[in-house]
């Protein structure tokens, strides 16, 4: 019976896993490390043993409960992660036990040794990246293709500035302009011609009004980041006639996700897409990664826990 009972208990441990999770909503200290079950994927779901996991500045507004898609409590956060997979649902058909991959969580769950998601928003992971990197390409690369591409439709010739680029996003929407054959010019030289087509701007508190006066005729800017309010002249707008779009990834239907996906998959294999990962971090150490995503004055690059 003792053997029995021992045998019993570490297969229940063995069905535990570690991860960050909140209870309420506060300020770094609330990110607690605990022990919780193991997720099991559903029909059209795969389950990720995650190697790495990516930490975003969205992370940290939804922690304190100051954003619109702020996670119902408890909850684990964590919207990107790369690692192998586990197991797959019985409709899955793209993957399969042991496959490297990386994937996007739109309702979270990354800061965890495992992971599930939705076959529509996990891709292959080429040898060509480490896991760090993959942990680095599903927010940023997707919000910087959807805030380029998808709503701004930039196109060759067109000279684009990356306001705030020392991010994971600045990173990606450069390497995704430069695929596009030279149209990202030097932006003092821009400045000193006509103006920008297109700005993607990634503190639109503090540079949003600045936007407006160095875009070209017909400019488009893309908000992809904010920490609070501005004050703006639209006047500039009216002269130039450009337009403001505010991305919002979550509300990306399934053929523009289809579309994002096979575009940044197919920048991995030919080299274009190589995400710069800034420094790793263990999940022990999440309250001092939430402090330095935003306190940074200079990082180049992702912050990812590394499991």
């Amino acid at each position: 019976m003792a053997i029995h009972n021992i045998h019993r208990a570490i297969g229940s441990f063995s069905k535990v896993m570690k991860a960050i999770r909140i209870l309420k909503y506060g300020g770094p200290e609330v990110l607690q490390v605990v022990n919780v079950p193991i997720p099991s994927p559903a029909e059209n779901e795969v389950l990720i043993r995650v190697r790495s996991s990516g930490i975003n500045p969205v992370d940290t507004y939804m922690r304190e409960g100051k954003h619109a898609l702020s996670p119902t409590l408890p909850s684990i956060l964590g919207r990107d992660v790369a690692g192998v997979v586990e197991e797959v649902g019985n409709s899955v058909t793209k993957f399969k036990k042991g496959d490297r991959v990386f994937a996007g969580l739109p309702n979270n769950g990354g800061y965890a040794e495992y992971a599930t998601s939705e076959e529509k928003n996990v891709y292959p992971l080429s040898e060509k990246l480490t896991f760090n990197q993959g942990a680095a390409i599903y927010i940023p690369y997707f919000t910087a293709y959807r805030a380029l591409v998808t709503k701004c439709r930039a196109k060759a010739g067109e000279n684009v500035l990356i306001h705030g680029a020392s991010g994971a996003v600045g990173n990606a929407a450069i390497q995704i302009a430069k695929k596009e054959k030279g149209y990202l010019n030097n932006a003092v030289a821009a400045i000193g011609c006509l103006g920008f087509d297109v700005v993607l701007e990634n503190l639109a508190n503090v540079n949003l009004s600045s936007d407006f006066s160095v875009l070209n005729n017909n400019g488009r800017i893309a908000v992809v980041g904010s920490r609070g309010t501005v004050e703006v002249n639209p006047r500039s707008l009216m002269i130039t006639e450009g337009v403001v779009y505010g991305i919002n990834m979550p509300i990306s239907t399934e053929q523009e996700l289809s579309e994002m996906g096979a575009a940044i998959v197919k920048g991995i294999e030919e080299g274009w897409v190589s995400p710069v990962v800034a420094r790793e971090y263990e999940l022990e150490e999440a309250a001092q990664a939430h402090h330095d995503i935003i306190h940074n004055t200079g990082t180049l690059g992702k912050l990812v826990f590394k499991l």
